[in-house]
């Protein structure tokens, strides 16, 4: 599903998941709502699925039968999507999920053909300038609308703050934005770029926040998530190696007694053809 081979563990999406549900957009949605013909039936395709857990966020929040066509490279997280699909819509509707394992980088308008809606969640900052456009040109190409969620902007807020945060964070930008391969990843250039290539097509882009908020509830998501951010931090910097592990551990003690506070900024966009 992204750039490189890197497999995300089903672990790590159900911490996040309450969070991503907390943090994308109810204001976009609404948008949607009224932008959705009515139909039988909404064929809704998720790029990047994973586990399925942007269906069972927006599936109830829709009207209508549902179904959800899942595209994921990983198939074991394409099967805890089919073990734990959505709820029934907003209306009561029934919600099917279907399966497909493929690389969404290398999608072509065929495979989303009579799609009412294309989504995708956390996904965007993972790609290189030519394979977001690329993916941006199969959406569009269904003349449906597309809704785009949780893509990192490049903003994080450390509550109280350490002399530390704002090398880390500036390294662990550098590292999003790191070479691979297939090209440079876009990182927290993700969103501009996406919005000029959309707006491009004479396309409506509708752009809002979409923050994790975390305090001492989501002490597990956070203790993971800051883990991950110290680790690619010091492999862009390697001068942070002497300093980040005693970062690292003060800002866990923190996360365990529940006196950090973190906010990371992330977008939600909505195009409307």
């Amino acid at each position: 599903m992204i750039a490189e081979a890197v497999r995300v563990s089903p672990g790590w999406l159900g911490l996040r998941e309450p969070a991503d549900a907390a943090a994308r957009s109810p204001e976009l949605v609404e948008r949607l709502r009224r932008q959705l013909p009515p139909r039988d039936r909404l064929v809704i395709h998720d790029l990047g699925g994973g586990s399925g857990a942007m269906g069972r966020w927006l599936a109830p929040r829709l009207s209508g039968a549902q179904h959800w066509v899942l595209h994921d490279r990983d198939a074991d997280l394409l099967r805890l999507a089919v073990a734990g699909p959505p709820g029934p819509a907003d209306d009561g509707a029934a919600v099917s999920v279907e399966a497909r394992r493929s690389d969404v980088t290398r999608l072509e308008p065929g495979d989303l053909a009579g799609a009412s809606l294309v989504v995708a969640s956390a996904l965007l900052d993972m790609l290189t300038a030519e394979q977001l456009a690329a993916t941006l040109r199969a959406c569009t190409a269904t003349g449906c609308p597309v809704l785009l969620a949780l893509t990192v902007v490049g903003r994080v807020g450390l509550t109280p703050a350490d002399p530390l945060d704002a090398r880390v964070a500036a390294a662990f930008d550098a590292h999003q934005r790191r070479a691979t391969p297939e090209g440079r990843l876009l990182g927290p250039d993700a969103v501009p770029a996406a919005v000029e290539e959309l707006r491009a097509t004479g396309a409506d882009v509708v752009v809002r926040p979409s923050p994790w908020r975390l305090g001492a509830a989501h002490a597990g998501l956070m203790a993971e998530w800051l883990r991950g951010w110290v680790v690619a931090a010091g492999e862009q910097d390697a001068a942070l190696a002497t300093e980040a592990d005693a970062y690292r551990d003060r800002r866990l003690a923190q996360a365990t007694d529940g006196t950090l506070g973190v906010t990371v900024a992330h977008a939600d966009l909505l195009v409307l053809p």
